[in-house]
Parts: C-alpha cells; structure tokens; sequence
C-alpha cells in the first residue's frame, strides 16, 4: 500500500516536477547563454529561442498548479460575509463559469493546433513545428479544468477546503505568534 500512496503522491504532483525540470532547466540554458557569451564571444543559435519556450510552458504549468492550490488571483473576500451555504453555492458557479471559460479555451486552442495552425510554421532557430510549443494551450487549460473539478468534489462531497499557500502560511505565522 505505501507503494500507491507514493505513486499517487508523485502523480498528484507532476505538474510542480515539470515546472521545477523547466524553471532549472530555461535558468541553466540562460546562464550558460550568458557565459558562453561573456567569455568565449559565441551565443548559443537556438538558446534563447528554447528558453523562451521553456519559460512560456513554465508559466501555462504553473497555472495549473495554482489551480491546484486554489491559489488563482480572484475577488472571493465578499464571499467571506455570506452564510456558509451560500459562500458554498458562489464559489461553486464562480468555478463552474470558470471551467466552462477553460473548456472553450481548450476548445479554441486544440482547434488552432490542430485544424488552422500552418503544418509550414516552423521555429527559427531549430526547425521543430510550432505546434509543438502551442500545444500547452489546450494540455494546461484541459489540467486546469481537471483540478478545478477535484477541487469541488473535495469542498462539495468529502468537506475538505483547498486553501491557498499564502492563507494557510498565513495562519501558522498568527497561531505561532498567538502561542508567544
């Protein structure tokens, strides 16, 4: 059983390995642009080109795992003065117009890939096709609809609050402090 759980937890976090492989890989692929540039006159062609990439995907991810944590910017302290069971219901159609924004967005996008992105488009520097790059689109705004619905079953069905990081640091900070 442990195995699973591993499994599971490794799995449930695979959106954060990627960005922390792509946030240490663009960083290093930079730093060495830098070097090379610096001390031997010569720029790698294609450095820039794939950290710019890298950083975009990074970005799209690390939406998905703000999703996760429920930790998006969005106005939600007036839902703090309602009654529990209507903050409940305003949370859950402000997510449910959320997830339907995602959907058409994977829509769009999966379409623009896929259907009216020219098969010619190529990156300048490596010649790999830009649907490669794109295809962020339609996997984060698809990961995002994911966690958003696993956000809901928790809060809906099992009663557990997803808090964002800042929140839940934020109340350590004040128990730590109110126990001094």
């Amino acid at each position: 059983m442990p195995v699973v759980t591993s499994i599971k937890k490794h799995l449930n976090n695979i959106e954060e390995y990627t960005c922390c492989l792509l946030l240490a890989s663009f960083v290093m692929l930079l730093f060495t642009q830098i070097l090379s540039r610096q001390f031997f006159s010569y720029s790698i062609p294609w450095g820039d080109e794939i950290a710019t990439y890298m950083f975009i995907w990074f970005a799209y991810l690390g939406a998905v795992v703000a999703a996760k944590y429920s930790a998006h910017n969005r106005v939600s302290f007036h839902f703090n003065f309602f009654p529990p069971i209507v903050k409940k219901v305003c949370e859950t159609i402000a997510d449910g117009l959320w997830i339907l924004f995602n959907g058409y967005f994977v829509y769009l996008s999966y379409d623009f890939v896929f259907n009216k992105m020219n098969l010619f488009w190529k990156s300048q520097t490596t010649g790999i096709p830009m649907k490669y790059f794109y295809f962020i689109l339609p996997i984060a705004f698809s990961l995002m609809i994911i966690r958003i619905l696993w956000n809901n079953y928790e809060r809906l069905f099992k009663g557990i609050e997803t808090e964002d990081i800042e929140t839940a640091e934020l109340k350590k900070a004040t128990a730590k402090k109110s126990m001094e």
